[in-house]
């Protein structure tokens, strides 16, 4: 491929291992309010998403299309309601995942979130693991708004900042947002021939905010201000975010090679600061559990999970989903998401994992704490 020297001078390089995608209406339907799915936008994205699951890396799709999809099969000739809204949704819905699964070989799923789901602690581990499962079988995880039943989820750019929440419960390290501009201008491009293209953020300030505009799609429901803002709780959280032209084929061959043509937000630190901010900050311990040597050892310098076998003994009372403080020696080590309740930890505390189902009749989980649930303090 070639590429225009220009072009190449402002592409950013950057790499990743575990990305969410946000593709809009404007790219799923982009006939208009009654055509229905397109492969006219989806299928440079679907290339580039089968060449980086090739390459080893993990990608989640959050997608938006199912109300402009389902408006095909109900013509109207006003605005529709919330509830006509939702009816659209809920045909639309099927007609945008097969318009998805024709892409790929391997299976795609299904996942309907509402913000509410993300905020409540229990579900939030749900969602977690479920994502979990999914890549390590290597399916395609799309994600949308359940607008079949949440009012609050059909605002404008939503789905933008369902593409942030997603990148933070699934512990990305890159967040890609699809737009139908090249990226952050100075300027709004459409009114602006001399609007100039920032291909860099380093931080998210309020003249950075002040750039962004309204929204811009008579079919999506997103604009560059909930894009902005996708970007600085990403950011924030030590997800690298881009904002690229979705409707750019070129766009995402180059983002096959690591470039970014479009406007690369830098993270602001790790990307492990996604889920110790939420750790730490969104959850209140429930209890403790004390860990021996060993268990320390590997938690603290192996990355490993914890095993009941390391658990010495259980404190306070708390359920599958609670936060619990990791101590060893009496000293605060970590912080974590407990699989089991205090309950069930006071029972096989000090076995073998082999030996929950013969100990409790049943075995909801192998480790005490998962890694990824797990921050060390």
């Amino acid at each position: 491929m070639i590429i225009n020297p220009f072009l190449k001078k402002i592409m950013q390089v950057f790499s990743w291992q575990r990305a969410v995608l946000k593709v809009g209406s404007s790219l799923i339907a982009p006939g208009g309010a009654n055509a229905g799915c397109s492969a006219q936008y989806l299928l440079a994205i679907a290339k580039f998403i089968t060449t980086a699951l090739t390459q080893g890396k993990e990608i989640i799709i959050v997608s938006s299309g199912s109300v402009a999809a389902g408006r095909s099969s109900m013509p109207l000739n006003h605005p529709p309601s919330i509830a006509e809204k939702q009816a659209m949704a809920a045909i639309g819905q099927t007609q945008m995942m097969q318009n998805w699964a024709r892409f790929f070989d391997q299976p795609c799923a299904q996942i309907l979130l509402t913000m509410d789901d993300l905020h409540d602690r229990q579900r939030y581990v749900n969602i977690q693991n479920t994502l979990r499962e999914l890549l390590r079988h290597h399916a395609i995880p799309i994600v949308n708004e359940n607008d079949t039943v949440a009012i609050n989820e059909l605002k404008v750019g939503d789905n933008d900042n369902l593409a942030a929440y997603t990148a933070l419960v699934a512990q990305a390290d890159t967040c890609i947002i699809c737009s139908d501009i090249d990226g952050l201008f100075d300027a709004d491009p459409r009114k602006n021939p001399q609007a100039n293209l920032i291909d860099k953020v380093e931080h998210i300030t309020p003249d950075i905010e002040a750039m962004a505009g309204g929204a811009g799609s008579s079919v999506g429901t997103g604009g560059m201000q909930t894009k902005i803002q996708a970007a600085q709780r990403c950011t924030a959280s030590g997800i690298q975010t881009l904002i690229v032209n979705g409707k750019d084929p070129e766009v995402f061959s180059l983002l096959a090679e690591g470039r970014c043509k479009g406007t690369l937000f830098t993270a602001q630190d790790t990307s492990n600061t996604a889920r110790s901010e939420w750790l730490k900050h969104t959850l209140k311990s429930k209890g403790r559990v004390h860990i021996d040597s060993g268990a320390a050892h590997a938690l603290v310098n192996q990355g490993a999970s914890l095993l009941p076998r390391g658990l010495v003994s259980v404190s306070g009372d708390f359920q599958p989903g609670d936060a619990v403080d990791v101590m060893h020696d009496n000293l605060h080590i970590g912080k974590g998401i407990a699989l089991f309740s205090s309950q069930e930890m006071q029972h096989i505390k000090g076995h073998h994992s082999d030996q929950i189902e013969r100990i409790l009749g049943y075995t909801p989980a192998n480790v005490v704490i998962h890694r990824d649930n797990l921050i060390i303090l």
